[in-house]
């Protein structure tokens, strides 16, 4: 399948396959809500490969492929070759013919690289160390979802161009500059964003993703020491939690490091006055974010969780189109 496409980062799309994706995410949204029924991919089987535990991802990613009228196999660590040492270049060729297409969630980025490399049908990185794509994109869903209701004069009005509406708005990451932050780097390079992220010495994001995006992309991207400068008058604040997966026995010297980072009512005051806060889940509150923000008035981390099954549905309808 020469023509085939892969979603491992958001450089896989282009602008306007982002947007397209946000409002087909938006359509599929409202139809759920409705009730009715969107098989549009009937037939299609997707492997769920998954080297590190889930649940949003896991969940989201099945229940999405059985309502676009198709079947999900999934694979835990211990229920596939790949947990004995199988080559995954040997599971990539074998499991192309057997699937329409296979998402994995796993550790190095390289893994998936490979996954892709040797695949024949589309392969969707649902987490790796260095990238979160999915997660991203459903974020950008709930931002434009909340501010263009916003910009709305009611349900007859015209809907509000996309990128119009993430590009009037600013954004800010504060914490480890982790896989998250590594994606919403990209996704500032590539739809032209005003991001700041705020990320203690020894923690930022990753340096190629950040050169990659400024070379690359038109967006406006800072990296600074101090979260209330990050944080000052932005419309979207994101964090995750201070150790990640793979990263727990780092946890009591991150907690140490990330003293000052946490998003509290204090932080969020600096925030523009419509500041909506997300967070990818699972949350540390009291680490990360207090309990006074995640379950406060800004918060948007409920729909942003519910999202993941919106995008990844146009995603999926996208990909096996």
């Amino acid at each position: 399948m020469g023509n085939k496409r892969d979603f491992l980062s958001l450089w896989d799309v282009t602008q306007a396959e982002f947007a397209a994706l946000i409002r087909r995410a938006e359509e599929l949204r409202f139809l759920r809500q409705v009730r009715t029924p969107h098989a549009t991919r009937p037939g299609r089987v997707v492997a769920l490969i998954f080297e590190k535990a889930s649940t949003r991802t896991r969940v989201s990613f099945e229940v999405a492929v059985w309502e676009l009228g198709g079947h999900a196999v999934v694979l835990g660590r211990n229920d596939s070759q790949l947990g004995r040492g199988e080559p995954i270049k040997d599971t990539a060729r074998v499991m192309s013919r057997y699937c329409h297409a296979i998402m994995v969630r796993t550790f190095g980025h390289e893994r998936v690289k490979e996954l892709a490399d040797y695949a024949t049908v589309p392969v969707i990185n649902g987490l790796t160390d260095l990238l979160h794509p999915c997660q991203v994109l459903a974020d950008l869903q709930t931002v434009y979802a909340h501010y263009a209701n916003h910009a709305s004069k009611g349900p007859t009005a015209s809907v509000p161009d996309v990128l119009s509406v993430l590009r009037g708005l600013r954004y800010a990451w504060v914490g480890d500059g982790n896989n998250m932050a590594n994606t919403w780097i990209e996704a500032a390079g590539l739809l032209g964003l005003d991001l700041a992220l705020a990320c203690p010495a020894g923690y930022q994001p990753n340096p190629d993703v950040l050169e990659t995006a400024r070379r690359k992309g038109h967006g406006r991207i800072q990296v600074v020491l101090d979260p209330r400068q990050a944080v000052a008058g932005r419309h979207v604040v994101s964090t995750d939690v201070f150790a990640s997966m793979g990263k727990e026995e780092e946890a009591e010297a991150r907690k140490r490091a990330f003293v000052g980072y946490g998003v509290d009512r204090a932080l969020m005051a600096a925030a523009d006055g419509s500041a909506i806060f997300l967070h990818c889940l699972p949350a540390h509150r009291g680490e990360e974010v207090s309990d006074e923000v995640i379950e406060g008035p800004a918060s948007q981390v409920w729909q942003e969780a519910e999202n993941r099954l919106h995008s990844q549905k146009a995603l999926l309808e996208w990909l096996l189109s």
